[in-house]
């Protein structure tokens, strides 16, 4: 068997200080084709705002980039990887790659994930109905034989499922599970992720990031508190892996290091609060959850399009669009909160970037 790859050291120490992560979207152009030169300009732009690694091949990068008719897995990960690599980075900047299906897909989509030079992977929840949590423990025991797993707690609304206490006490303990990103979009379900890990002789091994789009900016600044067998034990979520940092990305790299510079603070201004709002606002309007989170991928691709990252807001599912009222909302963000978006920095890069 293939010995699991490992995080460096500096990899290790950036994962646990806690990193702004985009979920990489899909750049198509009008016949819904791999625009190359897009896709490229967003893996430069995420790099150039700061970010502390990305996200590939995850829902924002679209699932059917694996069915056989469109084959698209590789091609993405590939030049993610490329760009990377081309940019020579003095930093720690790591590289996730999105891996689900069956234990045999998963599989193989973790081995193809080494090969093209990532980091970990974000192993989906998701797609598996009717498995039991001991099936789902081994799948993750047999990924994490190949790759670091980032695991993944999603949301029930879109393909998530919820996951007892007990699951997840097992699932910290197994060896070369290096983070978990929380997105059940639930309180309760939160917490007994981060008192699962602080249960665990683990606890300091994992790296808690949210996915929580309804409540980043919260997560951040929360510090968890348990009694673990007569001591207190804390935790924080130390960064975020989104699709909501897909978009105004240099904002959410400042906003997660004012969030690191004000931690530990007993004075903590109510202000976050309202800022907490103002977030979760935008990301209503982007991802669109008062339709069930239709137009998520769109809304997304809607806020690249204007700033000129991608052509359009094309999916590789025609049936995929902006659903009604969505196209005003996302207008009503720029206009509301013009101090959440990064305009002017694009702007000012958008020609380097999309250059040969």
């Amino acid at each position: 068997m293939t010995k699991r790859k490992e995080l460096s050291p500096a990899m290790l120490a950036a994962l646990h200080d806690g990193l702004a992560i985009p979920a990489h979207p899909l750049a198509l152009n009008e016949d819904r084709q791999f625009d190359e030169k897009h896709q490229r300009a967003l893996t430069r732009y995420y790099i150039a705002s700061g970010a502390g690694g990305i996200a590939v091949g995850v829902h924002s990068t679209q699932f059917e980039i694996r069915d056989k008719d469109i084959n698209l897995l590789e091609p993405v990960l590939r030049v993610a990887a490329e760009e990377v690599e081309r940019a020579q980075l003095d930093r720690p900047f790591i590289k996730i790659a999105g891996i689900c299906g069956p234990t045999e897909q998963a599989i193989a989509e973790a081995e193809l994930a080494v090969r093209q030079g990532y980091d970990i992977g974000l192993l989906s929840m998701g797609g598996l109905q009717g498995w039991e949590e001991p099936q789902i423990l081994d799948r993750v025991r047999a990924v994490a034989e190949i790759i670091p797993v980032f695991g993944f707690y999603l949301q029930p609304s879109v393909g998530g499922r919820i996951f007892s206490f007990a699951f997840w006490e097992q699932l910290v303990n197994i060896p070369g599970v290096v983070a978990i990103k929380m997105a059940p979009f639930n309180r309760y379900q939160t917490i007994d992720v981060v008192r699962a890990v602080c249960y665990s002789k683990r606890c300091d091994e994992i790296a808690l990031y949210t996915g929580n789009d309804d409540n980043i900016v919260t997560d951040l600044l929360t510090v968890y508190r348990f009694q673990v067998e007569g001591r207190t034990v804390e935790k924080r979520i130390v960064g975020g892996l989104l699709g909501h940092w897909a978009v105004w990305t240099k904002k959410a790299v400042e906003l997660l290091e004012e969030v690191k510079q004000i931690r530990g603070s007993r004075e903590l201004s109510a202000e976050w609060l309202t800022r907490n709002i103002e977030v979760t606002e935008t990301n209503a309007a982007f991802f669109d959850p008062a339709n069930h989170f239709e137009g998520c991928i769109p809304g997304i691709h809607e806020v690249l399009r204007r700033q000129g990252l991608l052509q359009g807001r094309w999916c590789l599912n025609p049936k995929e669009e902006l659903s009604p009222g969505q196209m005003e909302e996302i207008d009503r963000m720029y206009r509301d909160y013009p101090h959440l978006n990064d305009n002017e920095f694009v702007r000012a890069h958008l020609s380097e970037w999309l250059a040969d």
